[in-house]
């Protein structure tokens, strides 16, 4: 059953609607001009676009949000409206009378008040009352041509997914061999530092140890488990580590340090504090201290960095986030993650977003991790990220951890080696900015 309307015409209706689809329902010249035919397939079901097509060319109708029945009453709907598509863009009449939007009638078709029938009385006309619960001008709408050659009614669903992908991605082995490549060459642009320094701070249970053990997992090539990991109420992290990535098994470090914390967490004194981070930024916090939520570091006490240098700094702060719980976001703690942007914003640290659990939060990334960038429930989550923490959804990645699995998987190592590209990318904007300030560091040719 092909659908009359063109991919023009159909793309210039959902786009009234929002992100949305239309499925052909009802089909006149299929299933025959006869209310019961239509009431058979469209009852019950809702939203619905309802489309007549005249001898004369004109494409018209009405959206409903509420379903059609047989009951013989009005039906209120507020959502209601009128259309025409004549000349390629879509003119739009709202419902005046809302309690009187719909008319559930046996023997018609689609009933939109006393104001338009598609399929009147059981025949191919139309039924037209333009000052009746919907104000239209007929000449302009139907062009006066009552005669249907054919009457379309579409369920709307809810689009899962955009035909074409947000990002792009290549999917294929030499995009994971050029990605591990850049990763292995990237060289800090300052001669002092031969690693870029990534800060990864989250809420409890985030990721924030598994990323790191997924990103060790690529470069060893197998899953491995070096830093703590799992599910717990609180953090499993109860030290500042600092971990240098290798490139295999008793290979060379790669040019990258990633730095795990405390998890954070929305009560008083639970998690890791907001000054204990700023000490990190700053490069003050050693290796392996033990973080206490009720007390904060202190210059004076054992741990603390007095004169750090710019390699003990970080250069690129990373939250990690899980995708299923941005919504439901403590106030608490997203204060918390405020006070740490404005503290990192003040030391001129870049910052980004690493999105985790990509997978538990949307089905149809569940079944193809492929389709992430197809996802417009991703996105959604991805903006709404951007709007909590005030970081530009350009700056937001998404990337599905190694949690259960035995093997590697070539999806999963290329969100994760995307995710780390973009931290030395950032980090090189640290550098530039250190660069300009001072004016007399001596950069790597």
């Amino acid at each position: 059953m092909n659908s009359r309307l063109s991919r023009s015409q159909e793309r210039i209706i959902c786009s009234e609607l929002g992100n949305v689809k239309l499925k052909l329902l009802y089909k006149a010249t299929v299933h025959g001009f006869t209310g019961a035919a239509f009431h058979q397939r469209c009852d019950s079901l809702s939203p619905t676009v309802s489309v007549g097509y005249n001898v004369s060319g004109y494409v018209f109708g009405g959206y409903a949000k509420q379903p059609f029945s047989q009951s013989g009453q009005y039906v209120n709907d507020d959502q209601a409206f009128l259309f025409d598509l004549t000349g390629g863009k879509l003119k739009k009449y709202p419902v005046t009378s809302a309690a009187h939007a719909i008319r559930m009638i046996a023997n018609c078709g689609p009933y939109f008040g006393e104001s338009l029938v598609l399929v009147s009385a059981s025949l191919p006309v139309t039924f037209s009352n333009p000052k009746s619960y919907y104000n239209f001008n007929p000449a302009e709408m139907h062009g006066n041509d009552l005669n249907l050659i054919e009457c379309e009614v579409y369920l709307v669903e809810e689009c899962t997914e955009f035909e074409t992908p947000w990002r792009n991605v290549i999917w294929e082995s030499e995009t994971r061999t050029e990605l591990m490549e850049s990763i292995r060459k990237y060289k800090p642009p300052v001669r002092s530092v031969s690693q870029a320094r990534v800060l990864l701070i989250g809420q409890v249970g985030a990721g924030k140890s598994s990323f790191f053990n997924s990103i060790n997992s690529v470069f060893r090539g197998h899953v491995t488990n070096q830093a703590m990991s799992g599910s717990s109420a609180t953090s499993l992290t109860t030290q500042f580590r600092t971990y240098s990535l290798k490139d295999g098994r008793g290979g060379k470090p790669l040019p990258i340090i990633l730095c795990d914390t405390m998890g954070l967490e929305d009560g008083k004194g639970a998690g890791l504090d907001v000054d204990d981070i700023a000490s990190i930024l700053e490069g003050h916090i050693l290796d392996h201290y033990q973080f206490n939520p009720s007390a904060p570091l202190r210059a004076e006490v054992h741990g603390y960095r007095k004169s750090p240098d710019l390699k003990d700094k970080v250069h690129c702060l990373t939250y990690i986030l899980d995708a299923s719980k941005v919504s439901i976001m403590p106030a608490r703690l997203a204060e918390k993650l405020e006070a740490i942007r404005k503290k990192a914003n003040l030391l001129g640290v870049p910052q980004m977003v690493v999105l985790t659990k990509v997978d538990e939060a949307c089905p149809l990334v569940e079944e193809s991790l492929t389709s992430i960038y197809h996802s417009i429930y991703i996105k959604k989550i991805i903006q709404e990220a951007s709007s909590k923490l005030g970081i530009p959804v350009s700056c937001i990645v998404p990337v599905r951890n190694y949690t259960e699995e035995l093997d590697l998987d070539l999806n999963t190592d290329i969100l994760l080696l995307s995710a780390v590209i973009q931290m030395l990318r950032f980090a090189d904007n640290f550098f530039d900015d250190v660069s300009d300030q001072l004016g007399n560091l001596k950069t790597t040719e």
